[in-house]
């Protein structure tokens, strides 16, 4: 690449590194190595005519720049070192470097000084000192450099003990205020945890010689990252680290990848690395820097003999040694292939992390169990699943070595696979890791533990497959329970597990409980008492390992409530029809008053959850909202812009008309919804009432003042949601036609769906209203006039309408 420059000249450069960033056949470390060639070149070239011949006076590359790695937008670290012999002429200096690089618009990070100023400011900075750890020589006296380069690495090198402590404490804040980079969907490359901030830093703990990181695939993994940033610049034409969603097709397309999935795969696969060998390299800094301050007084008490480290017995094959599980001297791994899972388990019980080099002497002499699977090996497995948090950090060690995959084949399709749902924190491998910790707090409630810790693990491992990944799930965890050695009961039994694990949140959430057909359906599906047991465990586990948004007191007492009733008829109880429910005390007042006064009345009841502590407070599940309105038409919409236009959300929604006492005249609807506030108290229902009577007669513009509350927030850009889809579901129940709506929250949704509904003329019995992140789950029991479900045809032509009115 050099030559390209000849014209030292801002002109001559920025050519030449147009050509260079649009040269298709090299990217890369081929390219961001050119490129700082093709910079030095410049640079040297202003130097010279700045300061000819000069003595005492060189030009040095730092930080990302100083390691020749240039990204299309990278800043330019660069620091103009002297001897302080000629300040005048070191000013004039640096006016003819850093003018031409901000001329051509390229950010710089520059500092002036001499070789012990340098020092003095990396002594006080510790951004500055790792900055200078990777120095190079640009142009000017190259003795002055290395005099530089020689002290501060001595300097680090020194002052290690003390400054290691405070650079891990660094990365530590880091990872808190910017997260894991292998479970973020819009990840910062640099700045988050397995980033590029961390390869760096352990480029410098590696330069301490106090210890090293392990070696194997983190250049790749480190390389790959700066690909990933090099198309993220070079596609966004700006210097970010953030790959943004709307981007990562673009940047995917950039470096030949198939899809914005195979990059995030790719991004996820190379910060797991550095995030795995981060951990490993600050266990030895602690464990070496422990040691040097124990070895003394321990010489002192032994009369400066030497002892041999204590190593305490774990399991066959394993023991403890330095707060770490390290494999005994008699340990055989190429003879005992149980032995990576005794291992695991035995880690994870003691609350310690396995040593990299016990990890990867088991990985070099292991070999796939036979089939099924020794009962020891199958023991240890659970005991490794049923040990709770600790069993993160130990699974990670075996995966990052590729046992696990040794061990369970199916795995690879999950690894690193992104899931892309705001409600979902984790990627698929590590939400099925989080669900089994989350299911070993559980097995003392279910009768068969270990068929809840090995259901927990394998739920969604079809998502790894096309199609459902329920079904998928089903045929592969049929597979693998049978061949881990669990009998043909128990393989059902798990296997009916995973088909079902979404059953009891989406019937409890989505479908009319008092339905007798909702219930049958779900008992026919589970099977069995044992199963049903084991199933309600696995839903909370599940839910809990997603994320805050998935799981809540309202969901759990649906669930509970579904649990109750399914059990009852497995027990070989019938349910209760739905229509035999008589209203209560309140609901006739209320129906009488509302045809007394011709108007709606309302009354608001907050929903509790009894304390898990007799201390605690009663933990909120929503509000009780009953309104009794005279029979019209529009009451659906009218309620629910009411409720958007307050800022409350709703759960629940059920409409009946009510059958009035002899010798009263009228008719009256019944609803019986459970909301909650998006934010800040409830209103008052005075309020509430006052605005209904509005909605009804028509003088409040719900939809303006919609209108108006989006525009006055408008939506982020970000990825285009799907279109909404609305279906029949067959079968579903006796008394009603269910139609399913999926779409883009939204305030206001319930009242767009409403006024649809409104105007194909059917009545809405009951509405199950469900949100997860961004999207919507609403389900409605309607009937025609006469309280009868709607034949196919028209039940077709209702969801088609609602749907059609729904993309406008």
């Amino acid at each position: 690449m050099h030559g390209q420059a000849e014209d030292s000249g801002p002109g001559g450069y920025a050519a030449a590194r147009l050509r260079l960033l649009n040269e298709k056949a090299r990217s890369g470390p081929p390219r961001r190595s050119a490129l700082a060639g093709l910079t030095d070149e410049w640079l040297a070239g202003l130097f010279a005519a700045g300061a000819p011949g000069a003595r005492g006076v060189s030009l040095v590359a730092v930080g990302g720049y100083g390691r020749a790695e240039l990204s299309p937008r990278s800043d330019l670290d660069l620091l103009l070192l002297h001897d302080g012999s000629a300040p005048e002429t070191v000013s004039a200096l640096a006016d003819r470097l850093w003018y031409p690089v901000w001329d051509l618009g390229l950010a710089l990070d520059h500092s002036v000084r001499t070789p012990a100023e340098a020092r003095k400011t990396a002594g006080e900075d510790l951004k500055v000192q790792l900055g200078l750890l990777d120095a190079r020589h640009i142009a000017g006296d190259l003795g002055l450099t290395t005099a530089l380069r020689t002290t501060v690495l001595a300097d680090w090198r020194n002052q290690a003990p003390k400054r290691l402590p405070a650079l891990r404490e660094l990365c530590e804040e880091r990872a808190a205020r910017h997260g894991e980079l292998q479970y973020l969907l819009e990840p910062d490359l640099k700045e988050a945890r397995g980033g590029l901030r961390d390869a760096t830093a352990l480029r410098a703990v590696a330069a301490s010689w106090l210890a090293d990181a392990p070696r194997e695939g983190l250049a790749e993994a480190r390389g790959r990252l700066l690909d990933v940033r090099d198309a993220l610049h070079l596609t966004t034409g700006r210097a970010t680290d953030r790959l943004a969603l709307q981007e990562q097709d673009q940047v995917a397309a950039e470096l030949g990848l198939l899809d914005a999935d195979a990059l995030l795969r790719q991004v996820y696969e190379a910060a797991r690395t550095i995030a795995y060998a981060g951990d490993v390299t600050w266990r030895e800094v602690g464990r070496v820097l422990r040691s040097r301050s124990v070895r003394p007084r321990l010489r002192a008490m032994m009369g400066g003999g030497k002892s041999a480290p204590e190593r305490s017995p774990l399991a066959e094959g394993v023991v403890e040694q330095d707060g770490e599980v390290v494999l005994a001297r008699a340990a055989r791994p190429d003879r005992d292939l149980v032995l990576p899972l005794r291992a695991a388990a035995a880690a994870a019980q003691a609350g310690l992390p396995l040593n990299l080099h016990a990890v990867r002497r088991m990985a070099a002499a292991a070999r796939a169990l036979p089939s099924p699977w020794p009962a020891e090996a199958r023991q240890q497995l659970l005991t490794l699943l049923g040990s709770g948090r600790p069993t993160v950090d130990v699974w990670e060690a075996l995966e990052a070595e590729g046992l696990i995959s040794l061990l369970l084949p199916d795995w690879d399709r999950v690894r690193c696979r992104p899931q892309r749902n705001a409600v979902h924190l984790w990627t698929v491998d590590r939400h099925l890791i989080e669900t089994a910790v989350r299911a070993s707090a559980f097995t003392r409630r279910v009768s068969r533990p270990d068929l809840l810790l090995i259901a927990a693990l394998l739920h969604d491992i079809g998502k790894g497959w096309p199609g459902d990944h329920s079904v998928a799930g089903e045929v592969i965890a049929r597979d693998v329970a049978a061949r881990i050695g669990f009998d043909a009961d128990d393989v059902t039994v798990i296997a009916t597990l995973v088909r079902h694990h979404l059953l009891l949140v989406e019937t409890a959430t989505r479908r009319d409980l008092d339905d007798p057909a909702t219930v049958r359906s779900v008992a026919e599906a589970v099977g069995s008492p044992g199963t049903l047991e084991l199933l309600h465990a696995l839903t909370e586990a599940d839910a809990l390992a997603t994320g805050p948004a998935a799981w809540s007191s309202w969901r759990a007492s649906l669930v509970a409530d579904l649990v109750k009733r399914v059990a009852a008829v497995l027990a070989g109880q019938a349910p209760p029809d739905p229509e035999e429910a008589a209203p209560t005390a309140q609901h006739e007042r209320l129906a009488l008053e509302a045809v007394a006064t011709g108007a709606p009345v309302l009354s608001l009841r907050a929903q509790t959850e009894p304390p898990a502590e007799p201390s605690d407070d009663p933990e909120p599940l929503g509000v009780e909202l009953l309104i009794a309105v005279p029979d019209q038409a529009g009451v659906l919409p009218a309620v629910a812009g009411v409720l958007a236009v307050h800022r409350l959300t709703v759960r629940t929604a059920e409409l009946r008309s009510l059958d009035l006492p002899d010798g009263v005249d009228g008719s009256v609807l019944l609803l019986d919804w459970r909301v909650a506030a998006e934010y800040g108290s409830l209103p008052q229902a005075a309020r509430l009432r006052a605005d209904l009577v509005r909605a009804l007669d028509g003088s409040l513009d719900i939809s303006g003042r919609l209108a108006e509350r989006d525009a006055a927030y408008p939506r982020r850009r970000g990825v285009v949601a799907p279109p909404p889809r609305v279906t029949v579901a067959p079968a579903a129940s006796r008394h009603a036609t269910v139609i399913e709506v999926r779409a883009q929250d939204a305030p206001g949704l319930l009242f767009r769906i409403g006024r649809a509904l409104e105007d194909t003329a059917v009545r809405v019995r009951s509405a199950h209203v469900s949100t997860l992140g961004a999207n919507a789950v609403d389900v409605f029991y309607v009937t025609q006039e006469q309280g009868v479900p709607l034949p196919g045809e028209e039940a077709v032509a209702v969801a088609r309408k609602l749907e059609e009115a729904l993309r406008v």
